[in-house]
C-alpha cells in the first residue's frame, strides 16, 4: 500500500501544499487507486497536481461520512475531471441532507445525483476494494468512554424534510492488511477511534496495529481522551498518525505516551 496526505488541516514547512480544515487521502493498494474523502474546495486538485497524482486515473472514492469537510470536493471531481466510471462506496445514510442550526453541512450532491454521476455503492456493511484493503461499513459502538452524541440534524429519510438528531452512524473507515498486521485509515473517528480499532482487527482477524492515520475526533483534554490513550497504549501499536480533528492539545497529549509520527508518505508490503 502507498498513501498520501492530499488534503488535512496542517501544512509542513517548506513542503508548499495547500491545507484547510478537512481531510482528503490517496490511496493505492494492489491495482486499486482509491481516493478517501475528498476535502471541501479544490484544493485536493491542486494539491494532486503538486505531487504528480493522476486523479483521472482513480478506480474507487470511499467516503468516510457525509459532513462537508470530506465530502465538498466531489463536485470539483466531477466538474473537472469527471468520475462516472469511478466506484464511490459509502454508507447509506452519507447521502442524507445534514445540518448545523441553519447551515447546511451535507454532501454537494443528492442521493439521486450521486448515482448518476458515479459508480455508488451503498453499504453499512464491509466491502473488500482490493485483496487487502477493506472499507468496514457502520462501526458498532461499544466502548461506554466513546458514548453517542449527536453533531447537528439530518434528514431521517431521503426525499423527506423531517429532521433528527444526527449520531453519524454512516462514520467508517478503511482497514489494509498483511501478514503483519492492519492499518487503519479514518476520517473522523465519529463512531469512536477505539471502536473502530475493534472492529477492524474483528473483520480481518488480526491484532496487531501497523499503524493508524486519520481523524480522531479528540478536541479536548478530558475523560474521553485520557481512556482514549490508555486504550491505545495497550494496543501496542506501531505507528500513530493524528490528523485533521485532532486538537494541538490532543496531540501533545498522545506525544508523550504513545508512537505519534509525522505524516509523509506512508508505504507499505
Amino acid at each position: 500500500m502507498k498513501l498520501k496526505v492530499l488534503v488535512d488541516n496542517n501544512t509542513y514547512i517548506d513542503q508548499y501544499f495547500y491545507g484547510e480544515p478537512a481531510a482528503a487521502y490517496y490511496i493505492e493498494a494492489e491495482s486499486a487507486r482509491i481516493l478517501f474523502d475528498t476535502g471541501y474546495s479544490d484544493i485536493l486538485l491542486k494539491n494532486a497536481e503538486k505531487m504528480n497524482i493522476n486523479l483521472s486515473k482513480l478506480t474507487h472514492i470511499v467516503l468516510s461520512h457525509g459532513h462537508n469537510d470530506h465530502t465538498a470536493g466531489l463536485k470539483f471531481l466531477h466538474e473537472r475531471i469527471g468520475i462516472s466510471n469511478v466506484q464511490l462506496i459509502a454508507h447509506p445514510n452519507c447521502f442524507l441532507p445534514k445540518f448545523s442550526g441553519n447551515e447546511y453541512i451535507g454532501t454537494p450532491y443528492s442521493l439521486d445525483e450521486i448515482a448518476s454521476i458515479t459508480r455508488f455503492k451503498p453499504s453499512s456493511k464491509p466491502v473488500k476494494i482490493s485483496d487487502n484493503l477493506t472499507y468496514l461499513g457502520e462501526i458498532p459502538r461499544k466502548n461506554n468512554f466513546e458514548s453517542k452524541f449527536p453533531i447537528g440534524k439530518k434528514y431521517k429519510i431521503h426525499n423527506s424534510d423531517e429532521l433528527e438528531d444526527d449520531y453519524l452512524m454512516d462514520d467508517s473507515a478503511l482497514v489494509y492488511q498483511n501478514t503483519q498486521g492492519i492499518f487503519i485509515i479514518t476520517g473522523c473517528s465519529h463512531s469512536g477511534i477505539c471502536n473502530i480499532i475493534e472492529y477492524a482487527k474483528k473483520i480481518c482477524r488480526k491484532q496487531h496495529i501497523l499503524g493508524i492515520l486519520g481523524g480522531f475526533h479528540l478536541l479536548d483534554n478530558d475523560d474521553r481522551l485520557k481512556q482514549t490513550i490508555q486504550y491505545l497504549t495497550k494496543c501496542d501499536i506501531d505507528n500513530i498518525y493524528p490528523c485533521h480533528c485532532v486538537s494541538l492539545t490532543a496531540k501533545a497529549e498522545m506525544t508523550q505516551k504513545l508512537p505519534v509520527a509525522e505524516m509523509f508518505t506512508v508505504r507499505g508490503k
